[in-house]
């Protein structure tokens, strides 16, 4: 059964006056903070100021009315940034729009499948990692328009370390002007909300500069603050929807990129509800937002979008500013509508080194460099994770960083697990526990030529080998082997194979095999794979006593044949 349950339908069984009083407001000033943000992250990831609104209205509105969190405000975030450019750079426009689409299929698929759940257990180092590294590449791009470099007819480099040398190299083309109005954007940005917590520091400070540029072009003759306006030609006109040009060829070629967007935007997505969750006292429905996310991403293409997710930074400011419902994010989802239709020619004029500061603040936001901080103390192995994930992502990409990280944190993870399953094995006494008698500290002989293997903790391929060589290390060869697999709670194929190999090698050395205590579930494994063939069903016994009883059998009939 599908797990689609879109919160709206629950909140509008109870939807009031003052509950509409209350999303109204909040819906009102996210839609406010969202439009800077919007105009930032779609010039940075390399489209035009109302592709970035455009993906923030469809987006916002899709999520909030089918998504499975009361509070999760969509659209585009930084998150996306370097992912986007990166594809425009490789694949163009059109590349971008199929990547999009594909990226909403795969989340739409996940959520259908009910993989929400699982997508919570990527390590958390690899988020913290790849977050990180984000933030320190967004804010490399903005060097450039920080202070105003310009390189005449060279082209900015692409990666990481490329466009740091050539950073320094035209350093001495840095613009004043432009420098001034950055760092007087961030000064906005940060010292806001030490006056007023209702208004967004981002909007005051497009607002100030934009007006003090607009005075010293007209007025002064300060030509050199370039605008959005010096670089784009603004529109204020809803686009048609147009579907992307589908080809398999540029579908095979996307499939990469799009499965680290939808991977990226479930995360995030999922990280922004589980977030909100703990501030307003509620649990969101994980694959209903997925499914929400993917809807919202396969419709946001055929207007010319860019990919989107939840956002945290505008969730929370729904939230801090009353919203109840997901009425607040389909009225920001308006808000946006009615200044993009009404207001976007007065866009023209927002300097660009404004917008540089404020990605410059979401960089900053993002980087989370206290919990980076914190996490070198952590074990080795995570950090390790870390900072290979950080360093990937930061100097060659997201989908390699993604790829590596994930690969390296399952190692480490194998390596935890086979550490944690140990293999004794006991000659001469036995000792009982409480499970096995009823009794604490009773012992139990062991007769001579009889052999008893302890596995305790899970039979996989990580720790097969680990069994074998307890084996060999024991010397002279026993006639009888107990293995007792009480504490095994799952056996894999590898486990499986590992034990039937053992048991014929034991077969030929005239060695008898007998299990004892195997629960339930790794009972039905074995009957399933056809394990009790090779050992007799004679040889299965329920717990260590009948094992013992059954070794001291086989000895007698050995005893007699000889």
């Amino acid at each position: 059964m599908i797990d689609f349950k879109p919160k709206i339908i629950v909140a509008l069984k109870s939807y009031n006056k003052q509950t509409f009083s209350s999303d109204l407001m909040a819906g009102l000033i996210v839609g406010i903070v969202a439009l800077p943000l919007a105009i930032a992250f779609g010039i940075a990831s390399g489209v035009t100021p109302e592709k970035g609104i455009i993906t923030a209205i469809i987006a916002g509105f899709i999520i909030s009315l089918l998504g499975g969190s009361s509070v999760q405000i969509g659209g585009p975030t930084g998150a996306f940034i370097i992912i986007v450019y990166g594809v425009i750079q490789q694949y163009g426009e059109a590349g971008l729009l199929v990547a999009t689409l594909i990226a909403g299929v795969i989340l739409l698929i996940m959520g259908l499948f009910k993989l929400g759940t699982i997508i919570k257990f990527i390590p958390y180092p690899i988020i913290v990692g790849f977050t990180s590294g984000i933030a320190v590449t967004i804010f490399t791009t903005q060097i450039a328009e920080v202070f105003g470099l310009s390189f005449g007819e060279d082209k900015l480099p692409g990666d990481f370390i490329g466009k740091w040398i050539m950073y320094f190299k035209y350093i001495y083309t840095i613009n004043w002007w432009e420098t001034a109005v950055c760092f007087s954007s961030i000064a906005l940005i940060i010292f806001t909300p030490r006056i007023s917590k209702k208004i967004p520091g981002s909007l005051v400070a497009i607002v100030v500069l934009t007006v003090v540029a607009y005075l010293l072009k007209t007025y002064l003759g300060v030509d050199q603050i370039s605008t959005i306006g010096d670089r784009f030609i603004i529109s204020s006109s809803l686009p048609t929807a147009e579907i992307p040009n589908l080809t398999f060829e540029s579908v095979k070629n996307l499939i990469p990129v799009s499965i680290t967007i939808a991977v990226l935007g479930a995360v995030e997505s999922l990280l922004s509800a589980t977030v909100a969750d703990g501030v307003i006292g509620k649990k969101h429905n994980s694959n209903t937002e997925l499914i929400a996310q993917g809807a919202a991403n396969m419709i946001v293409p055929l207007f010319g979008g860019i990919p989107a997710t939840g956002a945290i930074a505008r969730t929370m400011t729904n939230i801090n500013n009353g919203g109840k419902t997901p009425v607040a994010g389909i009225i920001h989802a308006v808000v946006l509508l009615l200044i993009m239709l009404f207001l976007m020619p007065l866009a023209k004029y927002i300097p660009m080194a404004c917008l540089a500061g404020v990605l410059v603040i979401v960089a900053y936001n993002m980087s989370e460099w206290r919990t980076f901080k914190a996490f070198m103390n952590n074990p080795k192995s995570d950090v390790a994770v870390l900072l290979v994930t950080f360093l990937l992502t930061v100097i060659f990409d997201l989908v390699i960083a993604i790829q590596v990280g994930l690969i390296l944190a399952f190692l480490l993870f194998m390596k935890r697990i086979t550490e944690t399953t140990e293999v004794s094995v006991i000659r001469d006494k036995l000792n009982l526990t409480e499970d096995d008698s009823g009794m604490e500290d009773e012992k139990l002989m062991i007769p001579e030529g009889v052999e008893v293997y302890e596995i305790e903790g899970p039979y996989f391929f990580g720790v097969a080998n680990k069994f074998e060589e307890q084996t060999i290390q024991m010397g002279t060869p026993p006639k009888i082997r107990i293995i007792r697999m009480r504490k095994v709670p799952f056996i894999d194929s590898s486990g499986i194979h590992n034990l039937t190999n053992f048991c014929k090698n034991s077969q030929k050395e005239k060695i008898n095999i007998i299990l004892s205590g195997v629960n339930k579930d790794v009972n039905a494994t074995l009957e399933k794979a056809n394990f009790y063939d090779v050992v007799g069903r004679e040889n299965i016994c329920p717990n260590i006593f009948r094992a013992l009883d059954r070794a001291k059998y086989l000895l007698s009939a050995l005893e007699e044949s000889e």
